[in-house]
């Protein structure tokens, strides 16, 4: 199943388009629509900005913009044999700056939550993300909405970021980046300590996978790391359509208990009889709005929502294991998610609801609130604050690898 992600077979390609100009003859859904690598070409922080595709004999191919190293397109079969876009995404580069930023992103140096903190230096008030590694306190600024944790890395997260890319062949792209020293310092933060050398390979396979595998340097310093990759998915052929029938299975017997500021307790609690048991398969929308269930009203007391990590059931820890499948009944695809990490995040897209330009995507389609499902393998959030979590720690000079495989098929 390990899809090699280090192992890229064929001749490089040097042109920034990659493959997809003679694509195999196939049937599109009604609704396809194609993105164009002219549309995707900018310069963004003095770094040349473009879309590359990557492709396989059976149809299927994927189009990822190295800003944010975002995959824009993702496309594959139905039941029928008629190909669809699976992924929600953005037409255009002014498009992908004014939406949401974490939509298809690679995120790093920290993805999720990392939890608040208050101070003061010479008089200002400070909130943002903190945590002690080797008898040391490091303090990031806040970027979670009203609550004082850093999200996905901070403001200057991968998600934000020009990666240099390189087509290595007509299935796969390299996507790089290097976070500097305590680059996010600022008035009474200190930022992420370390120098780290990001390397993210994304290969589509002749079985229909998309690999997403990440290598990661500790340059210069001990530091934290924490990696994922943030498809929307929305599997059928009706993009913009609510996931609450997409049938989902999870492998996990515990999850996260999280605080009233998202971020975890340090408790993990067991799936039994509550609205987190997904491990016999259930459609996302049956328990969604159970705010009778603490952990659901957390997301919003009125309305609940999926925003949890769940605690995978990792045989061997390290090993790519199976974390979740997704079957959408329209169309019959599915979707069995892979990964070498040890917790697996749930999202049900509960902040999109349509706005313009932010939540309108390719077609001029419109993104409503829980049309898409996001499953993020991840260490879990907060791992520096809570020293029973698996550890995110990377020594300096040392080197991680994991690998995220989205493998697709059909009834």
């Amino acid at each position: 199943m390990r899809a090699g992600a280090w192992v890229v077979a064929g001749n490089a390609v040097l042109c920034g388009c990659g493959a997809g100009e003679e694509r195999p003859s196939r049937e599109f859904s009604a609704s396809y629509f194609e993105i164009s690598r002219e549309d995707f070409l900018g310069v963004i922080d003095g770094k040349a900005v473009d879309l590359y595709t990557i492709e396989n004999a059976q149809g299927a191919f994927a189009k990822i913009t190295n800003l944010g190293a975002k995959i824009q397109q993702l496309v594959v079969a139905d039941e029928d044999g008629r190909f669809g876009d699976v992924v929600l995404g953005y037409p255009s580069l002014d498009a992908v700056t004014t939406g949401q930023a974490s939509m298809g992103a690679f995120i790093g140096r920290y993805a999720n939550r990392i939890a608040g903190g208050t101070f003061t230096v010479d008089g200002a008030e400070y909130t943002g993300g903190s945590f002690s590694l080797e008898g040391e306190t490091f303090t990031l600024p806040a970027n979670d909405g009203a609550r004082p944790n850093t999200s996905h890395g901070g403001p200057l997260g991968s998600r934000f970021r020009v990666f240099d890319a390189v087509q290595l062949s007509t299935s796969s792209v390299k996507m790089s980046l290097t976070f500097a020293d305590s680059e996010d310092a600022a008035p009474g933060f200190t930022g992420f300590p370390g120098t780290v050398s990001l390397e993210v390979v994304y290969t589509l396979t002749e079985q229909n996978e998309l690999s997403v595998g990440y290598r990661a340097a500790a340059l210069d310093r001990t530091t934290v790391v924490n990696f994922t990759s943030h498809p929307f998915f929305n599997l059928s052929n009706t993009p913009g359509s609510p996931v609450a029938d997409h049938v989902l299975t999870i492998h996990a017997d515990q999850f996260i208990e999280l605080s009233e500021l998202l971020v975890p307790t340090g408790v993990l609690r067991s799936v039994d009889a509550t609205p987190m048991d997904f491990r016999s398969g259930k459609p996302v929308g049956a328990d969604i709005g159970d705010v009778s269930y603490d952990m659901l009203a957390r997301i919003d007391p009125a309305k609940g929502g999926y925003d949890h990590t769940f605690a995978v059931l990792q045989p061997t820890p390290g090993e790519l294991t199976r974390h979740a499948t997704v079957v959408e009944p329209e169309s019959g695809r599915v979707l069995d998610v892979w990964s070498t990490e040890p917790g697996l995040h749930l999202f049900t897209a509960n902040g999109l609801n349509g706005q313009a330009p932010r939540d309108v995507g390719k077609g001029n389609v419109p993104y409503p609130s829980r049309s898409a499902l996001c499953l993020e393998p991840m260490h879990f959030p907060d791992s520096p604050n809570q020293p029973s979590f698996p550890s995110t720690k990377l020594a300096a000079g040392a080197t991680y690898e994991g690998e995220i495989v989205f493998a697709f098929s059909t009834r």
